[in-house]
């Protein structure tokens, strides 16, 4: 190897390291450069050092000083399945409860194709300019055949990515029934405690069974299209019952007329429904994500619906009940993590299931057997 330069050796660290032979002249190869350190580790070439782990006080301080590097390794901590990611983080979730609380939580929902990622950017957006910090959880459907996912919301979200005050963080779903991420919850507390005063909560967008994501927010959205549906399709039981607020979206253009006609159904339809939130009328507005037309009026509502919420103590009891049923949600999970883990189930489940498969036996006697061997 050559010899490093004069002007190589003036901007190289001094001494030179300690393991050095001290007969070794310029030709051997061990200058250090001004910028870099010496790792004590050997990496093999083309490979990444492994990042280091965080301790919880790490976690704790790098949420409490708003770092977004630090909160989105948390919510991976919270995220991850394995048995001591999990104590650590129900230890950082304990500790930064006190934090929590003060954000506003709002619930979009929508059929695929609504605008629901454009209608978000755009709204997120004007609250950026008006000083909110906003904390995004976009959940992203997860593929039934190989789990994976792709999570293209937060490029689609692009200007709202580059807001200093914005932070976008997309989740698989998972499987999870409901449109949202089974952590979701707790992302929601770590977004809180790192100082976002609106967290918004973007499901998948499948249909009309997005219906717990109302169990997780405040204020529960619901984006729509002119021409979806008939007025005995928006009275069925199930999302538009749960709604505190209703969008007709892409109401521009050649499409506005046709979206005042779904807007005066909808609110004939909202006439036989009971409200979602005591004293509170679920409103029916137009709204284009595209050119911005009826975001200001939108967050004018929904400012509304929490003064309404709030004085009424309706917003408070709201959030005692969903945590409590998030409570029993987790044992529920848990019940049934523990009774697949058991022995017994294990060792006879594949015999049940290949007798159910080739109709040798109901799936109901086999469900009874599986349940005793649970129980004993």
């Amino acid at each position: 190897m050559a010899a490093p330069t004069k002007a190589l050796r003036e901007h190289c660290h001094q001494p030179r390291p300690d393991w050095v032979p001290p007969c070794a002249d310029d030709t051997f190869a061990t200058w250090i450069l001004q910028g870099a350190t010496p790792s004590g580790t050997a990496r093999l070439p083309g490979t990444t050092p492994r990042k280091r782990r965080l301790t919880l006080e790490e976690y704790v301080e790098g949420i409490r000083h708003r770092d977004t590097g630090v909160l989105a390794q948390a919510i991976t901590l919270v995220e991850s399945n394995a048995p001591a990611h999990q104590e650590l983080a129900q230890q950082l979730l304990t500790r930064i409860l006190p934090l929590t609380g003060a954000a506003m939580r709002v619930g979009i929902t929508g059929i695929p194709g609504a605008g629901k990622s454009t209608f978000i950017e755009a709204l997120g957006c004007r609250l950026c300019e008006k000083g909110h910090r906003v904390a995004v959880l976009a959940v992203d459907p997860s593929s039934t055949v190989t789990g994976g996912s792709v999570l293209a919301d937060k490029i689609r979200m692009e200007k709202l990515s580059r807001e200093q005050g914005a932070f976008i963080r997309p989740s698989p779903s998972g499987g999870s029934l409901g449109g949202v991420a089974r952590k979701s919850r707790e992302a929601m507390l770590l977004c809180e405690a790192a100082g976002y005063d609106v967290l918004i909560v973007e499901t998948v967008g499948v249909g009309q069974n997005e219906v717990t994501v109302r169990s997780m927010v405040d204020c529960f959205l619901l984006l729509t299209l002119a021409g979806t549906g008939d007025e005995m399709q928006g009275m069925k039981k199930g999302v538009m019952e749960l709604a505190d607020l209703i969008l007709v979206n892409k109401a521009d253009g050649d499409n506005r007329i046709r979206a005042l006609a779904a807007s005066a159904e909808m609110t004939r339809v909202l006439a036989y429904l009971r409200p979602a939130t005591e004293g509170w009328t679920t409103p029916c507005q137009l709204v284009s994500a595209l050119t911005g037309d009826g975001i200001a009026d939108v967050w004018t509502r929904v400012q509304e619906f929490f003064r309404t919420a709030r004085s009424g103590d309706v917003l408070m009891q709201r959030r005692r009940s969903q945590t409590v049923a998030w409570m029993h949600g987790l044992i529920h999970e848990a019940l049934v993590i523990d009774f697949f883990r058991t022995p017994d189930v294990r060792g006879r489940l594949p015999a049940l299931e290949k007798a159910v498969a080739e109709g040798k036996m109901p799936p109901l006697v086999a469900a009874q057997e599986l349940l005793r061997l649970g129980r004993s």
